[in-house]
């Protein structure tokens, strides 16, 4: 993807038009979000309890690529550190999905994720999977 981004070459739409959409920063601050509504919701419980480990070090390792941003980098930098957080953040949907850890709000968080990746439509499709509703139960207040 990233290949019309070497030196001198100009960007390709589709990267530009991911490009504009990325908000580093603010995914940051999502993924914190994301965190704390785990907490929340109890989902990092005991390590003992088959769940906690995966979704605690899912979650850490997602914190950890995007702890650094305060400015969103250069085009380049930027798509690829995308990438790389995009990655992370499904594997941490993976980890939420293994546990019984679902809301509405935790949903809406992993949906404003993606769209800070650049990544609108997928994080609309991951983020119903968070929500009481895939579960088939009725909305939380």
């Amino acid at each position: 993807m990233l290949d019309s981004l070497q030196a001198g070459d100009p960007m390709k739409d589709e990267d530009y038009a991911r490009w504009v959409r990325l908000n580093l920063p603010h995914a940051r601050t999502i993924a914190q979000r994301i965190g704390r509504s785990l907490e929340a919701l109890g989902a990092f419980g005991e390590v003992g309890n088959g769940h906690a480990a995966p979704l605690a070090d899912a979650y850490d390792a997602l914190e950890m690529r995007l702890r650094g941003f305060d400015e969103d980098p250069p085009a380049a930098e930027a798509l690829r550190a995308a990438d790389e957080a995009a990655a992370l953040a499904r594997a941490l949907v993976e980890a939420i999905l293994a546990t019984p850890a679902r809301g509405d709000r935790l949903g809406q968080h992993v949906r404003n994720l993606f769209e800070c990746l650049g990544l609108p439509e997928e994080g609309a499709e991951l983020s119903l999977l968070c929500t009481d509703r895939s579960r088939g139960c009725p909305p939380s207040s």
